[in-house]
């Protein structure tokens, strides 16, 4: 006659996703399942009470309770029954034992760890339940920000230096150059790095980040717009890809262009001339392997060229991406958010109508939040709605010239990702752009 083999498995809703009930890799005849509460669990030690099963399986000994004393109890309970409880994560079996007493120095040899587990987890649902009211979490307020009661509150001393910061970052790309004129204009010393954390940091346009990734939206007064925030994205997921320094360079076409033919990145050379104060710019390969070497071309032929294909060929390009696509996909995520803001209000709704309970309504409204913030952000990455518009405006040849070398290289790499130059039989050469869509 085969044993009998129970189970039990323990979840918090609000740390983790209910586990599998088949986990245990051998036949188990009944699984009990607690999420949240410990109704099963009673019924599991009421049934015990009556029909005692050889083996109760659990991952660890702090699911047998929410306290170290409640564990204790449980387990004697258990084990004096005759039930030899298995743990699958500790080093803990009891059958070896045969009175409380050993019960019990036994457990000493865990109490430590039990009792750790069980203040962890106090900590983590203290946490969690700080996420699912959308406080902020633990620490200081991130620079601009302080600390309100339940949300961050807009510091009107220090956010006007970081939305100038920002502001400064857009006008030219350059994050080391942001960090000087922070320096400069307001005496704010701040590491490139720093820099850099300010920039991701989703709590500049409104939002809340935690520590388990999750974002929920519009928390508190944001210090930047989200569009603004979507371009900052852009714009360092585009420097990421350029090499180090080229970013913040004076020159609009520094780390772009490439060598077709030996595949080497062009740097900028500054020639002069002795005794005179004229100076002339040329692109000329890094690390050329090729004997004789590429030679080098004046910047200004290759500047003028760029600008000359960039016009023709930018709006072709832009005629190639399925914009209706591109709309539909938007489109279609707008709806989903529309639906879950929908669902959400549902969910106050039984909530006042004594249908759900607090906590369930507002664990309820945190995953809902979380998937809004996940479907916003593929919105964000999709290319501009008017991107035509843009592109039509971008191939008039005045518009480039109209630009300073700074504002030049800042919508070069919002359009290119490589500028190519192939070199021909003549000792000629033309260019080919290489976009970013």
């Amino acid at each position: 006659m085969s044993k009998k083999i129970i189970a039990y498995l323990y979840s918090n809703p609000l740390l983790e996703s209910p586990c599998e009930a088949d986990i245990w890799g051998l036949e188990v005849d009944r699984v009990y399942r607690d999420l949240g509460g410990r109704k099963e669990l009673e019924e599991l030690l009421e049934n015990c009470l009556k029909n005692p099963p050889e083996y109760l399986l659990i991952r660890k000994l702090d699911e047998l309770g929410d306290t170290l004393s409640a564990v204790t109890q449980n387990l004697i309970q258990l084990e004096n029954l005759g039930i030899e409880v298995i743990t699958t994560e500790q080093n803990y079996s009891s059958s070896k034992l045969t009175n409380p007493q050993e019960i019990k120095a036994n457990l000493s040899q865990l109490l430590q760890q039990v009792s750790e587990g069980h203040r962890n987890r106090r900590l983590r649902q203290g946490h969690a339940r700080n996420r699912i009211k959308t406080s902020p979490p633990p620490g200081k307020a991130p620079y601009g920000y302080r600390r309100g009661k339940e949300r961050y509150i807009i510091d009107r001393s220090t956010a006007p230096v970081v939305k100038d910061f920002f502001e400064r970052f857009l006008l030219f790309g350059s994050l080391r150059g942001a960090v000087r004129y922070l320096e400069n204009k307001y005496g704010k010393k701040i590491s490139v790095s720093t820099g850099r954390r300010w920039l991701t940091n989703v709590v500049y346009r409104g939002d809340t980040a935690y520590q388990n990734q999750e974002v929920i939206l519009d928390t508190h007064v944001p210090i930047i717009s989200r569009e603004e925030f979507a371009q900052i994205d852009r714009l360092l997921r585009r420097n990421s890809s350029l090499p180090p320094r080229t970013a913040s360079a004076n020159r609009s076409l520094a780390g772009l262009v490439i060598c077709q033919e030996c595949q080497s990145k062009l740097k900028i050379v500054r020639v002069t001339q002795r005794g005179k104060q004229k100076e002339y710019l040329y692109l000329a390969p890094i690390s050329c392997p090729n004997k004789p070497k590429c030679k080098g071309i004046p910047y200004q032929e290759i500047l003028h060229s760029t600008v000359k294909r960039i016009c023709q060929d930018l709006p072709k390009a832009v005629a190639e991406i399925n914009a209706p696509n591109i709309g539909r996909m938007r489109e279609e995520i707008r709806n989903a958010i529309a639906q879950k803001r929908q669902i959400l209000i549902q969910v106050r709704n039984l909530e006042a109508e004594g249908i759900l309970d607090t906590e369930s309504a507002d664990l309820r409204s945190y995953k809902l939040n979380t998937e809004i913030s996940q479907l916003q952000s593929q919105i964000s990455q999709l290319p501009p709605v008017n991107l035509n518009a843009i592109a039509q405006t971008v191939s008039l040849p005045q518009f480039w010239w109209d630009l300073s070398e700074s504002e030049r290289r800042f919508y070069f790499r919002e359009f290119l990702r490589q500028i190519e130059i192939v070199r021909q039989a003549d000792h000629s050469w033309i260019l080919e752009l290489v976009f970013i869509f």
